[in-house]
């Protein structure tokens, strides 16, 4: 089946009424905003933002995958289902529900979309909502990791003199420019700057504001956009952030127009904190 990677509010109305084929919503949202007020059938799972990869090990990503395999059995969720996430809005949870929809491909979920628009736009079609839980019985979550989805340390470090290889910096201008370390504080690693030989394009970029509520712009914006710095349909391109998520947003407009590309998932957070690995540290004045 070829999966839409974004799907309407009305879209998804129209799925959950069909009943034709098991259909789990997932609510990335912090669980205070969840125990509000949600989109019916959901279940929170905060995790999909919140969890950092210990490091692109082997190890790293075995414990990852384990991981989230205990939290989709515990609920219920085999993998084999139709996945949908969602988040507040796009430009107030730094990608979040991408970062959700990339983890469940990469752990071996065919059919996932993304909400577009999110929690807003849901809100915004008129839609009900609930405060009620879900109750489901455990299950066995199917393990398929997608090992070519992400980029691990070691292959970010063989690409940086690769031009073949596009290695693109997604983070908010502070970070880009080396005056913080993360969007969590500017201290919050031990080191600022920049993946060596990396180009900049500011996640934000890919979206605009429809009737107030963030989207991501046309294919044709979208490809205009990475044209002018140099990404074509034939480029092959690492993306990164701080801890993917960003670079997940990034990924889902790059995947709508054709462009190869993987998930630097240890991002900044990882990178900064290995002292062996090279970083461009001059702050750039823009």
């Amino acid at each position: 089946m070829n999966t839409k990677l974004l799907i309407t509010p009305q879209e998804l109305t129209s799925l959950l009424a069909l009943k034709s084929f098991k259909t789990v919503i997932i609510d990335t949202r912090a669980p205070e905003d969840y125990a509000v007020a949600h989109i019916p059938e959901s279940v929170n799972i905060r995790d999909f933002f919140t969890y950092l990869l210990e490091d692109s090990s082997l190890t790293g990503l075995k414990n990852l995958q384990e991981y989230f395999a205990k939290i989709m059995s515990n609920l219920g969720i085999s993998g084999g289902e139709r996945i949908i996430v969602y988040e507040d809005a796009f430009n107030r949870g730094y990608g979040q529900s991408c970062r959700a929809a990339f983890l469940l491909k990469y752990l071996g979920c065919p059919q996932v979309s993304v909400l577009h628009g999110g929690y807003q736009a849901w809100l915004a079609a008129g839609l009900p909502t609930t405060d009620e839980v879900p109750q489901g019985d455990s299950s066995i979550f199917r393990l398929r990791p997608q090992a070519e989805m992400i980029v691990t340390t070691s292959e970010m470090l063989e690409a940086l003199d690769n031009p073949a290889i596009i290695k693109l910096d997604v983070r908010d201008r502070q970070e880009w420019q080396g005056l913080s370390s993360s969007p969590y504080g500017t201290d919050f690693c031990p080191r600022k700057g920049r993946i060596p030989n990396a180009i900049w394009l500011e996640w934000h970029l890919f979206m605009k504001s429809e009737a107030g509520i963030p989207m991501f712009r046309s294919p044709a914006e979208i490809l205009d956009i990475c044209q002018s710095v140099g990404i074509t349909s034939e480029s092959t391109v690492y993306v990164y952030c701080f801890k993917g998520s960003r670079a997940a947003n990034t990924i889902m407009a790059l995947y709508e127009v054709g462009i190869a590309a993987r998930n630097y998932f240890g991002s900044w957070n990882e990178w900064s904190r290995d002292f062996s690995l090279p970083i461009d540290s001059q702050v750039i004045d823009l």
